[in-house]
């Protein structure tokens, strides 16, 4: 299994990113997936999820800012983070839940930064 997340960087307060992770060695269209995010210091804490269904979940603290959506000819799960605040900086990892397993990518970093 492989989870191959990119689309970090920097950006300025306010601004937007999208994120990308795309799977492999998992049937996608019965996979949850999801994002989750660790900042210095911090315990890794979800941001959001999909299920294979297509419902969501998201943190409170990204509610209305950030949509998770997933293609599934690409095998392909997005984050979209609009407004971005100094707050959301960390190292965002991707997640699949396949058969009650859970797999990590390799993390992409967030900087939001004047």
């Amino acid at each position: 299994v492989q989870l191959q997340a990119s689309g970090g960087g920097l950006v300025q307060p306010g601004g937007s990113l999208r994120l990308s992770c795309a799977a492999s060695g998992i049937i996608f269209s019965t996979s949850d997936m999801g994002w989750y995010r660790q900042a210095p210091g911090k315990q890794r804490e979800l941001v959001a999820v999909m299920s294979s269904g297509g419902s969501s979940n998201y943190a409170d603290s990204v509610k209305g800012r950030f949509t998770i959506s997933r293609d599934r000819p690409k095998n392909t799960v997005y984050l979209q983070m609009n407004s971005l605040r100094p707050e959301d900086t960390a190292v965002y990892y991707c997640n699949a839940i396949y058969r009650f397993v859970g797999y990590w990518g390799q993390g992409t970093q967030v900087t939001v930064s004047s």
